[in-house]
């Protein structure tokens, strides 16, 4: 835990300071994946602690409950009455290639076309499983991600630093921050218990790490205004990471649009995106373009695979990150397993999302930008080793929390929050929404 805290402290120039854990037992991984959870979350918490001592000289106290933090880190929403949607694509998954293994990643339906221009149309996963055997694991990985889709072969943590991928990622730091040309003068209007109240957040983030940040936003008093595309749709994470936002639509082609966006961007003090490296760029509104827009603008953005190496702009999304950096593949090691073990859950996009969170908090006041991967987190938790620890006690009705969240879906509970910041209790003031449910403008 303390290295882990350690390196994720003096990457946000955070004081390293002792914070309390509480609870015991871990999930069962390869790796310190609850120590992950832990860490990320507390320096969430420490850089808000931070801004209070800032803005009113006394430092809150904080402590996460490791148990929480877990659970948190797979899904925080208990439905009543009705379930959430499948996560998962049918035929999204790892598949054995003729000389190793592959994960296809099939979520949206613009990828699903594209793993079929590739393999033939398949109805299931066992006719998936046929046509992926013919090949071999690097072919198919190129093939796929050469039709617009998203695969990664299984590699050996020994074989990605030796990728110039793996090189490329593992000499970024953790969280790349540039500075702007001037200060942000704009006034704190937060207080003790909403510190980002009059913060407005416009989030272009989707499925898991962006939303996760805009969420924890949220939960401390800023306005989070979500925008996707027409037709976008993640209905097996909207439950999840909807809450505290308000949610509209808008077409970044259609010139009405457009003008709508800018004007959202010019009100905006947060940007957060997580489109691949040149995609708004390819849109007009690269990096210059957002200054002009928007001169103080905190800019915090997400790739998966870093910001530099000849996958700079590959997709890529958690489970691929896994198979592409050793993880899956040292979690067969681990578990005497047959086939790839990634981690029980999707700890890359929820570590980046809370490091994403407290970096855009650390920009609060003197502005500039922040560049985060999944890759690079993924280097942290390797890094970090191995963890060893009785398992979690199982979750019970007294971690839900009293309040009840009138979804659109049905009523549901959420888990008590694992972080406590002393006198600041995060809280969400609007109920999960599905998305394009709001209007595209700041309250």
């Amino acid at each position: 835990m303390t290295g882990l805290l350690t390196s994720i402290q003096a990457a946000l120039g955070l004081p390293h300071t002792t914070i309390a854990f509480t609870s015991s037992g871990a999930l069962p991984s390869a790796f310190a994946v609850t120590d992950l959870a832990c860490a990320s979350i507390a320096a969430a918490g420490q850089a808000v602690s931070e801004l209070l001592q800032q803005q009113t000289g006394r430092l809150p106290g904080l402590e996460v409950d490791r148990r929480l933090a877990s659970f948190w880190f797979a899904t925080s929403i208990r439905p009543v009455g009705w379930t959430v949607p499948p996560l998962w694509d049918p035929i999204a998954g790892d598949y054995a290639t003729n000389d190793g293994w592959i994960r296809l990643h099939t979520n949206a339906p613009h990828h699903r076309t594209a793993a079929e221009q590739v393999l033939g149309a398949c109805a299931d996963r066992s006719a998936m499983a046929a046509k992926v055997a013919q090949w071999g694991k690097t072919e198919l990985e190129d093939a796929v991600v050469a039709a617009g889709g998203c695969a990664a072969e299984m590699r050996t943590w020994a074989q990605w630093q030796a990728h110039p991928q793996g090189l490329a990622v593992n000499a970024e730091p953790l969280v790349q921050f540039a500075g702007n040309d001037g200060n942000r003068s704009k006034p704190w209007q937060g207080s003790v218990a909403q510190p980002l109240a009059g913060i407005r957040v416009l989030d272009l983030t989707r499925v898991l790490a962006g939303p996760i940040a805009s969420r924890f936003l949220a939960g401390l008093g800023a306005d989070v205004l979500r925008i996707d595309p027409p037709t976008w749709n993640e209905p097996g994470v909207v439950p999840e990471v909807t809450l505290g936002k308000r949610c509209a639509r808008l077409d970044l082609h259609d010139a009405a649009d457009r003008a709508v966006f800018e004007g959202l961007l010019g009100g905006a003090d947060i940007l957060l995106h997580g489109y691949r490296a040149d995609a708004l760029e390819r849109l007009g509104y690269g990096v210059a373009e957002r200054q002009r827009l928007s001169p103080e603008l905190i800019d915090v953005s997400l790739n998966a695979y870093g910001w530099g190496g000849p996958w700079l702009h590959r997709r890529g999304f958690d489970s691929l990150v896994q198979m592409s950096s050793g993880i899956a593949e040292a979690g067969i090691q681990w578990k005497n397993a047959d086939k790839p073990t990634p981690l029980p859950l999707q700890a890359l996009d929820h570590a980046t999302g809370y490091l994403m969170a407290a970096a855009a908090i650390r920009l609060l006041g003197s502005g500039g930008s922040a560049r985060l991967s999944l890759a690079r987190t993924a280097k942290l938790l390797i890094d970090g080793g191995t963890e060893t620890a009785e398992p979690l006690r199982p979750e019970d009705e007294h971690d839900q929390g009293v309040l009840i969240e009138q979804t659109p879906w049905g009523p549901a509970h959420r888990l008590n929050v694992p972080l406590k910041i002393t006198g600041t209790p995060l809280q969400w003031t609007l109920a999960s929404c599905e998305l394009g449910s709001h209007r595209p403008q700041w309250w």
